[in-house]
């Protein structure tokens, strides 16, 4: 029995050190993209060693070798590179995988920039706050900076910047996923607005694959100020919370998990009024968290994804339950949801 007990005990010890150390995890991904390690790979097209990865580090004339082995070991540890043994007694050569080619900066699907901007040390701060916000109430990021992220991102270049690639490098992640599994969805629609489109390129994308759709761009004026003129799309400044320019349908992607579920409300009941009653159709792509015993291998990374809605923004992610409960109360009572290869789900909603 007692060494049963020192088993369970010692099992428990690695899971929580294993809590506790997984922020090694995050640190050396952001060690390897801030390096450019496989873009360094991937500039010779083939495996290299340890030593040719740190000659090719910019602005380092005197790279540590004994470091960068130890987090090239780590990395393949975690399946970040692979790793190939010499043959002929000389050095290991490193390559690249599916994952670690998310991570080269130029990549048309790169992961780059997400990387470093969760991992800032602006975008850190909040969540040594969790706690405080479940005493007192309020957001994360507002107790770490005194501000809300996007009053942050307005004043701080870098912020912004980091911010905006963020965002522009997952959507191309998300909006292929869309276009290759909602096909019929947008064959009937005339006219789409997308709704907080950022500077456009997600309804350009859709407009290209159905060139029979006119787009519409609305967001704040002067994130459409800086919006690139796109074919079919027209862009629109304005804010979603006073009206929607009316359309056949309305798109609305990763938009209302940043806000609450009165102010979410307040967005559909003015996305109802831009569309037509009996014709009309929202589409939503957002995370539809599982309950507990419907979980599949992703909703760890959706649950996740929740706790950092709560570190950056007063939003969160929602069950079917509470999507359904927020649509009726926006004026949308029939909906179905569509599952998607990626973390969000298509949601389809009508107004009768």
């Amino acid at each position: 029995m007692a060494s049963q007990e020192a088993e369970a005990l010692f099992k428990s010890q690695v899971e929580i050190s294993q809590l506790v150390l997984g922020f090694a995890d995050s640190m050396v991904l952001k060690c390897a993209v801030e390096l450019r390690l496989a873009d360094i790979i991937n500039s010779h097209g083939r495996p290299i060693s340890v030593s040719q990865i740190a000659s090719g580090i910019n602005n380092s004339p005197s790279s540590d070798i004994s470091y960068l082995a130890r987090i090239m070991r780590y990395l393949v540890r975690k399946e970040i590179f692979t790793a190939h043994p010499p043959s002929d007694g000389g050095e290991t050569l490193f390559g690249l995988n599916q994952k670690s080619r998310l991570l080269i900066h130029d990549s048309e699907r790169s992961l780059a920039s997400t990387v470093i901007m969760q991992l800032n040390p602006s975008f850190l701060a909040p969540w040594y706050c969790l706690s405080q916000c479940i005493k007192e109430g309020g957001t994360a990021f507002s107790k770490a900076h005194g501000c809300e992220v996007w009053d942050l991102a307005s004043r701080n270049p870098e912020v912004n910047r980091n911010f905006n690639e963020a965002m522009a490098c997952t959507s191309k992640i998300v909006m292929t996923a869309i276009l290759s599994q909602y096909k019929d969805g947008f064959n009937n629609i005339r006219s789409l607005v997308d709704v907080a489109g950022g500077t456009g390129g997600n309804v350009a994308e859709i407009v290209r694959a159905y060139p029979h759709i006119k787009g519409i761009n609305l967001d704040l004026p002067h994130v459409v100020a800086t919006a690139p003129k796109y074919e079919g799309v027209s862009h629109v400044a304005g804010n979603m919370f006073d009206a929607i320019p009316n359309a056949d349908a309305i798109f609305m992607k990763r938009i209302l998990h940043d806000w609450t579920d009165e102010s979410c409300v307040e967005i559909l009941r003015n996305c109802k009024k831009a569309i037509p009653e009996k014709t009309g159709k929202l589409i939503i792509a957002d995370i539809v968290l599982k309950t507990d015993d419907h979980c599949d291998k992703l909703d760890g990374i959706r649950m996740a994804m929740d706790l950092v809605m709560f570190a950056l923004t007063c939003g969160k992610e929602r069950t079917e339950q509470e999507w359904k409960k927020l649509l009726e109360e926006g004026g949308f009572y029939r909906y179905k949801i569509i599952k998607i290869p990626a973390l969000e789900s298509i949601i389809e909603a009508y107004p009768e």
